[in-house]
């Protein structure tokens, strides 16, 4: 009898030893690159940056986070629809590849990739130099109501870039709307004063924020934020203008499903992880987190909304 119990135990030691083996199996790769459009210090890259800390571990592999600028994210999206679906390379998904399909047209476009999840939506701020002048959203639509503004973006096909073109068009002012290539570079221009306000994330401006050399004007979100409990939302202030920027991840297109499962589970294991849901709340980031199987719908259905907002202020035909 004691010899059967023995048998038993080690019967399932070796079945439990297996059952880790096959979950835990070495990554086809040893190192995931994930590209942003994003310049160093921009939105995109301080998100991708953190994630990778906690994902790396997750999925068994080193990741390392490649800056691929030019063409609003068009350069990006071709090495990716280029890209072996091995495992290999993945990119941040963000409105800006959308926007950059419809308005560029690029040889390579959202639909030449898989989206493969969301993690996040991400509340934009509207922000000015802490030395500005301007205390109030409305300060600064004065301003332009007088002598034209001066308002800063990220690239064109950002939906920074697109979200104060809807002020435009809510408010009927014509501020001259400067794009750039990533964040970093709009907060410098903001805090030397070459422009009135800029567009970005809690997370890229969070630094700029707790040394006080920016404030906050208004918030682009459908509510107020957690962090910042006496912003108003620019909608409060009286103008219809809200936007959802959302933050995930796609793949080339033709990625295994097992790698697809891989990538949920180890997703969805690094969201319940203590460490980084306090960083990710500190950020403001809003979880939000769609699997495989429904982002591509959640991406088709936002292409269309986007194709046909452009479309009503005769931006595109």
């Amino acid at each position: 009898m004691i010899f059967t119990k023995q048998k038993a135990a080690i019967f399932l030691v070796l079945i439990l030893n297996l059952s880790f083996s096959i979950y835990a199996q070495d990554y086809p790769v040893d190192t995931i690159t994930i590209l942003t459009h994003s310049r160093p210090g921009g939105g995109s890259d301080v998100f991708l940056r953190e994630l990778s800390r906690y994902l790396g571990p997750e999925l068994g592999a080193n990741i390392i986070v490649k800056n691929v600028t030019g063409g609003s994210g068009a350069s990006a999206i071709a090495e990716l629809a280029r890209a072996k679906p091995d495992g290999s390379k993945f990119y941040a998904t963000t409105p800006t590849f959308i926007y950059t399909s419809l308005l560029s047209q690029p040889a390579y476009t959202y639909q030449d990739v898989d989206p493969l999840v969301n993690l996040f939506f991400d509340p934009e701020l509207i922000y000015t130099a802490a030395n500005s002048p301007f205390q109030t959203l409305e300060d600064v639509l004065n301003k332009a109501r007088s002598s034209r503004g001066l308002w800063g973006a990220a690239n064109p096909g950002s939906m920074e870039r697109q979200s104060l073109e809807q002020l435009k068009l809510a408010t009927g002012l014509n501020a001259a709307v400067i794009s750039h290539e990533g964040g970093g570079d709009l907060i410098i221009n903001v805090l030397n004063g070459t422009l009135d306000i800029g567009v970005g994330e809690a997370q890229e401006l969070q630094s700029q924020i707790e040394a006080g050399s920016l404030r906050i004007l208004a918030t682009l979100s459908d509510t107020r934020l957690a962090q910042f409990p006496e912003i108003p939302t620019v909608q409060e202030l009286g103008y219809e203008v809200v936007v959802r920027k959302f933050r995930g991840i796609a793949a080339p297109k033709g990625l295994a499903p097992e790698l697809i499962l891989r990538w949920e589970q180890a997703i969805q294991s690094v969201l319940e992880n203590p460490d980084y849901q306090a960083s990710y709340l500190a950020d403001n980031l809003r979880l939000n987190y769609i699997n495989h199987a429904d982002y591509q719908g959640f991406i088709d259905d936002f292409a269309l909304e986007t194709q046909s907002y452009l479309r009503r202020v005769g931006i595109i035909e």
